[in-house]
């Protein structure tokens, strides 16, 4: 499977918080983008209900990112220790660069 790169534009404070909150839960970024994606790709849909809160705006996203990473969990995508997700990138890699000599 190729792997592709894509640009996200996030305010700098709004991308300070996200990290803060992925190393809190025990994942990088790009993790979490790639949980969410596969669980919309699941879902045919955003997975997990978006809708107005008197709540701060951190505290909104922190429920939000929560209830993806809950949702995801319940669709099937494992919970993966970074450990296990970069042996499998790392696994992937040998495999890709496998099929590329041949």
């Amino acid at each position: 499977m190729a792997q592709v790169s894509m640009t996200v534009r996030l305010d700098s404070q709004l991308k300070k918080q996200f990290s803060e909150l992925c190393s809190e839960v025990g994942m990088s970024v790009n993790t979490a983008i790639n949980v969410f994606v596969n669980a919309a790709v699941k879902t045919k849909g955003i997975p997990f209900e978006i809708k107005a809160s008197p709540k701060s705006a951190n505290e909104d996203f922190k429920n939000a990112f929560y209830a993806l990473r809950e949702s995801a969990q319940k669709n099937g995508t494992p919970d993966m220790t970074i450990e296990e997700i970069n042996e499998e990138i790392r696994l992937a890699r040998e495999e890709r660069a496998k099929k590329e000599k041949k």
